[in-house]
């Protein structure tokens, strides 16, 4: 990309640029450079039991439609030659942090999302490289040299426009958005592959009449505030092709959650423990898909009347393990028995977060 300068709102600012990589089925790549045995074959990251999830896919498994997050039954369903390989997470770490230090050898200005996925900034890069796709190949090329593994890359002048274009060329390639390309690329996009979309949101947007970027364009601000509340501002802009958010270097999110709301409500210890347990399972698969660990648990209860209450419970030290957070949840479900009214949903969350390269000491929890 060139050093050309835009306009956005009304100012001139030089155009950055930015890189979004993005590691090929990583995981599930990782187990096929250390397995020969499964190279070419459809290997999904995971459980095989009948409670099991897919972590990851590789691009084998991905022909049959077997995809991150999809249980492993259904997995397997579709792809009857699937070979489920447990995680090792730990290994995972150790090559995400090898490919941070090639980042870093560009730009101080890394924004990890995931262990295999971080945005860069190369305004201005260490190596002093003039164009930012040369950049993208570089660190490409030191990942494959060093790791054995392909990466993914887009390039463009804004996060969400970097983001689409790593997609574009997946798997081992990269694409370029341009300043002048950018606004006619999201115009026929369909709103579902924006980046922040996803499906009750894609469904509301449809039913609204908006399908693809240049109908969203079409709307106004006031139009998208009042139907997507504080949302409604992105939508408009990044319809136009603009993100102004900074690459924030050492990002942490603040906190991990997930909740579920019953097709029948509850009251039962049992039946509302056996229904924390696979909450639990999707806040922990993502600590150790970011690395980050957290020190506060909170149950939050959600009754028939939609009253809700919450109850959290802080530890010294950061949760150590998916068995602790299960013992932690669970402890401050059990002071609240019996509840006063019936259950429509229960929801999980970890906060106090940190980077999981900080010391972990094991907690002994007396609850």
């Amino acid at each position: 990309m060139s050093d050309a300068r835009c306009t956005v709102t009304g100012e001139t600012s030089p155009v950055r640029k930015i890189i979004h990589i993005d590691m090929d089925a990583f995981y599930a790549s990782v187990e096929q450079r250390d397995n020969p045995e499964l190279r070419g074959k459809p290997v999904a990251v995971g459980g095989s039991a009948e409670r099991g999830v897919v972590a990851a896919a590789s691009y084998e498994a991905r022909k049959f439609g077997v995809r991150s997050a999809m249980p492993s039954v259904t997995a397997k369903r579709q792809c009857p030659d699937l070979i489920f390989v447990r995680p090792r997470f730990e290994v995972y770490k150790a090559i995400s942090r090898q490919i941070r230090e090639i980042f870093a050898e560009h730009t101080p200005i890394i924004e990890p999302l995931s262990l295999d996925e971080a945005y860069l900034d190369v305004t201005e890069n260490l190596q002093g490289i003039p164009l930012a796709r040369d950049v993208a190949l570089r660190i490409r090329e030191k990942i494959k040299a060093e790791t054995g593994l392909n990466a993914s890359a887009g390039i463009s002048y804004n996060k969400f426009l970097a983001k689409l274009a790593s997609d574009h060329r997946k798997p081992n390639g990269q694409f370029v958005i341009s300043p002048e390309m950018g606004p006619a690329f999201v115009e026929a996009l369909p709103v579902g592959k924006f980046h922040g979309i996803g499906p009750a949101t894609s469904a509301k947007m449809n039913a609204l009449g908006i399908f693809t970027g240049r109908d969203m364009r079409n709307q106004t601000l006031e139009f998208m505030n009042a139907n997507f509340g504080k949302a409604g501002a992105y939508y408009y802009w990044i319809s136009r092709g603009v993100d102004e958010r900074p690459v924030r270097a050492n990002r942490i999110r603040k906190s991990i959650g997930a909740e579920t709301t019953f097709q029948a409500d509850l009251d039962e210890f049992d039946a509302l423990v056996a229904a924390l347990k696979p909450l639990v399972d999707k806040v922990w698969r993502h600590c150790e898909a970011t690395g980050n660990r957290g020190r506060t648990v909170t149950l939050k209860i959600k009754f028939a009347d939609f009253e809700i209450i919450t109850r959290s419970r802080s530890a010294p030290t950061p949760v150590a393990g998916r068995d602790d957070l299960e013992r932690l949840t669970c402890g401050l479900l059990e002071v609240e028995m019996p509840l006063p009214k019936r259950v429509r949903l229960l929801g999980v969350s970890l906060s106090a977060l940190q980077d999981g390269d900080d010391p972990e000491p094991q907690l002994t929890f007396g609850i």
